[in-house]
């Protein structure tokens, strides 16, 4: 069955709703974007070893430099990811001509975000002295952004381009970009950082040249995907690029701008338990970081469903249809749940080689790091299920084209309950690290429960009024 609506071909995924097609759809978009979401943290993961081999004053300095710049890169991709939930409405309801708008104001946005962007990342070094790092390591930093820097219009770009391709489920390629780039990265890195293959050894700053260069591959080689692919080819988004929009512009930075306030709260929120787990002493801290290494890599996963289900959810939309829009939102859900709990299981019954992964467990040195840290991922493996069916939830929620409550909403259950209680618990109630992470988690919890009921309600309330 097809039907057609305006310009646009809507395929019988979209005119007929089942669970089984719905779980086939939301795995088309997951699988690939979650790879892809995976591969991209394994670049940070790639880029920190290789800092390590360059000596502890460059780890140290590359790390501060790379997680800076990683967090204003995020919260700016957040307001391009504003494109997704657009598009795929505009998809839904078959208006070609609309989702065109929306991509190139789309790509205008990011080149808009990047100058500022720009800027910002250029002129660090002041502002984390002025944040009481050591000017030796600030020293260090410096080459890297002044590297990096020229990587932001295309990771941005990539960003928008990424939330357009899925919103038009035509995501199975993005897992391949993201590896290609990330090979690109691997040897550039070696080649630049290292001065291999006859390139001089430029260490932090080629690092973050080769990081910067690998954007740009992945994002060219998106681009002419976008141009090249025959479901894509019928939208010709670069064309008439040069005339600007204004109200979509600003309709895109109204959902955006809320959307990335939302991911700076929840990375803050991380950031700040860290900082406090540094409070409790470096081994502490130590432990913390093994923990938190581990479950950064493991999030990528719902946070790729989440993209997914903000697709579904938005085309569901665009037809009319909040039933739909209702089962796709909580399949992307369930799927989550169901991953992150046989992730959990996992982590429990492996906790010790997953630590050993980082550190001799049977080095008498590190055996009070290894104790600490032994609980802490029993607590963060419940954690990461509730932080999973919570990020979805989230997705969900943007499929819908509701950022702004859900952004509220995040600052009370990360700030006012998961920093809280976790401050509580770790230091006046005992419990340190332990305790810490309890009230993350229990921050998260708070979090995904009021997400779904949110998500429950909007589509009970559109549907029946």
């Amino acid at each position: 069955m097809v039907k057609q609506k305006g310009t646009v071909v809507v395929t019988q995924e979209l005119a007929e709703s089942n669970l089984g097609i719905e779980s086939r759809e939301f795995l088309k978009l997951a699988v690939p974007l979650a790879s892809a979401q995976v591969a991209q943290a394994g670049i940070g993961l790639i880029d920190t070893i290789m800092m390590g081999h360059l000596g502890a004053e460059s780890l140290a300095a590359g790390g501060l430099a790379s997680t800076t710049f990683q967090l204003l890169l995020n919260v700016a991709s957040g307001i391009v990811m504003a494109v997704s939930p657009l598009v795929a409405e505009a998809y839904g309801a078959g208006r070609k001509s609309q989702i065109e708008q929306i991509a190139r104001q789309g790509l205008w946005l990011a080149l808009l975000l990047s100058i500022p962007l720009m800027f910002a990342i250029a002129h660090l070094a002041p502002v984390l002295r002025w944040l009481h790092q050591s000017g030796e390591i600030v020293a260090l930093a410096e080459p890297y952004f002044d590297s990096i820097v020229w990587g932001i219009f295309p990771a941005l770009g990539f960003a928008m381009l990424r939330g357009y391709v899925s919103a038009v489920s035509q995501a199975q390629v993005v897992i391949g970009i993201v590896i290609i780039g990330t090979l690109f990265n691997l040897i550039g890195n070696y080649a630049l950082g290292f001065g291999k293959f006859g390139f001089p050894r430029m260490e932090l700053a080629g690092l973050g040249l080769a990081s910067g260069l690998s954007f740009w591959l992945m994002f060219l080689l998106f681009l002419i995907y976008t141009l090249k692919h025959p479901q894509l080819q019928q939208y010709r988004f670069l064309q008439d690029l040069h005339r600007i929009k204004p109200h979509i512009l600003q309709q895109l930075t109204k959902i955006g701008a809320a959307i990335a306030v939302t991911i700076a709260l929840e990375y803050g929120l991380f950031t700040a338990i860290t900082f406090l787990m540094g409070i409790l002493g470096t081994e502490v801290l130590a432990a913390h970081q093994t923990v938190y290494q581990t479950m950064y890599v493991i999030f990528m996963v719902p946070l790729g469903m989440s993209f997914a289900v903000t697709a579904r959810v938005g085309q569901w939309l665009g037809l009319g249809d909040l039933k739909s829009a209702r089962q796709a939102g909580y399949v992307g859900i369930a799927f989550a749940a169901i991953f992150m709990g046989l992730t959990a299981i996992g982590l429990v019954l492996f906790r010790q080689p997953i630590i050993s992964v980082y550190l001799d467990s049977h080095n008498p040195v590190n055996a009070n790091v290894v104790a600490l840290a032994m609980p802490m991922l029993i607590v963060a493996a419940v954690s990461q299920l509730l932080d999973g069916v919570q990020r979805v939830a989230m997705g969900a929620l943007y499929g819908l084209q509701d950022a702004r409550v859900p952004m509220l909403l995040s600052g009370f259950a990360f700030w006012g309950v998961g920093l809280t209680s976790g401050y509580l618990l770790g230091f006046p109630c005992g419990f340190g690290g332990v305790g810490l992470w309890i009230g993350q988690s229990i921050g998260v919890a708070v979090a995904g429960v009021i997400f779904v009921w949110r998500f429950h309600r909007l589509t009970s309330k559109s549907n029946s009024a």
